[in-house]
């Protein structure tokens, strides 16, 4: 693990002072703030990072039950949960009740601190299959899953959906009422609908008003893509956490810049730090030296949005070949632009896609 400088440690451990834990149902969380399941994103080394710069608890990408029940080792790798995590859940897809619970056991043994149903992808390979937000469609089928994999597993279950369908066919009060009474520990609720995709603006209305109406604490969850988003909600909200996916990425200080009220500074040589930290995760977790290659890549083109020269800069990135090379030049251009805020358009859309 790169170490960080004091300068920098000093900043995130004062900050992580500001943390606050919670508990919804029997899952604990050092923070409100919660890092989303993002599809081929939130594997271990990006957890760790999210972790050690606040994120009060990580759900993984979302993984197939067929996959799990299979053994297919690539599959079960993704399983795995780093001694170093805190309030890690595993988040499983599928379509049939018994595969499911199935699956679900086998995840169990790799010590999660939750099992997570994912009710909301809305990608086409998934959603044709019956399984993600395909299930918003028949809570009839949802309700037996639910109850033979409560049967199977010990630790708490917890469901991440939309608000359903198409506005036509808003179902996610009825599927809280559901979970509360099937004894499920908190739903997240990502507030658009399965035929908005990434697209539009996320109903908080909604998601306020389900979570001010029932007992079963609710996750709020959609366009919380900087602090000054997750800080007005947090005002505001009836959820009892929050769920941030694409910010982190972009921001990965964004939990910890939005644990406080007072301005919160962090500069191009702090992301240059996190960058190395992020390839020594990676390194010690993967074992392709072209995959680390490309994972680096796109968390380096994330974070470095809204920096000067940064176009020139993602061009020059991708014609780049070895990850030490792309570590280099991200730290090269990091150091060479100094001491600057960065400039970005929070209205504009970001990152179409990956929310599991």
């Amino acid at each position: 693990m790169h170490p960080f400088s004091k300068n920098l440690q000093d900043r995130i451990d004062s900050l992580k002072k500001k943390m606050n834990p919670v508990k919804l149902g029997r899952v604990e969380f050092d923070s409100p703030l919660i890092l989303a399941p993002l599809a081929s994103i939130t594997s271990i080394p990006f957890r760790l990072l999210m972790q050690d710069l606040g994120a009060g608890g990580c759900v993984s990408e979302l993984v197939s039950c067929h996959g799990i029940n299979y053994q297919n080792e690539k599959t079960l790798k993704m399983l795995e949960i780093d001694p170093r995590e805190r309030h890690t859940g595993l988040q499983i897809f599928g379509e049939c009740k018994k595969e499911i619970a199935s699956a679900s056991e086998i995840a169990q043994g790799y010590g999660p601190a939750f099992i997570d149903i994912n009710v909301g992808c809305p990608v086409k390979k998934v959603v044709t299959k019956g399984a993600g937000a395909r299930l918003l469609l028949d809570i009839k089928k949802l309700t037996p899953i639910i109850r033979e994999t409560k049967k199977r597993i010990t630790v708490p279950l917890t469901l991440k959906i939309r608000t359903g369908w198409c506005a036509n066919d808003i179902v996610a009060e009825d599927i809280v009422k559901m979970a509360q009474n099937e004894g499920i520990e908190f739903v997240a609720i990502h507030g658009r609908t399965r035929a908005q995709k990434y697209n539009g603006l996320a109903n908080w209305p909604l998601i306020n008003d389900i979570a001010g109406k029932y007992e079963i604490p609710i996750i709020g969850n959609g366009d919380l893509h900087s602090s000054v988003f997750v800080k007005k909600e947090l005002k505001k909200t009836n959820c009892k956490a929050l769920m941030l996916g694409r910010g982190p990425l972009r921001f990965p200080f964004i939990f910890l810049e939005s644990m406080t009220e007072e301005p919160v500074d962090f500069f191009p040589s702090d992301h240059m730090e996190i960058i190395k930290r992020l390839h020594g995760y990676m390194c010690d977790y993967f074992d392709h030296p072209k995959f680390i290659e490309i994972q680096l890549k796109k968390h380096i083109l994330w974070m470095s949005a809204g920096y000067p020269g940064a176009k020139a800069f993602r061009r020059l990135l991708f014609e780049l070949r070895g990850h030490e090379q792309v570590v280099n030049y991200a730290c090269k251009y990091l150091d060479e632009i100094g001491d600057i805020q960065k400039n970005i358009n929070l209205q504009e859309p970001f990152l179409s896609g990956g929310e599991g």
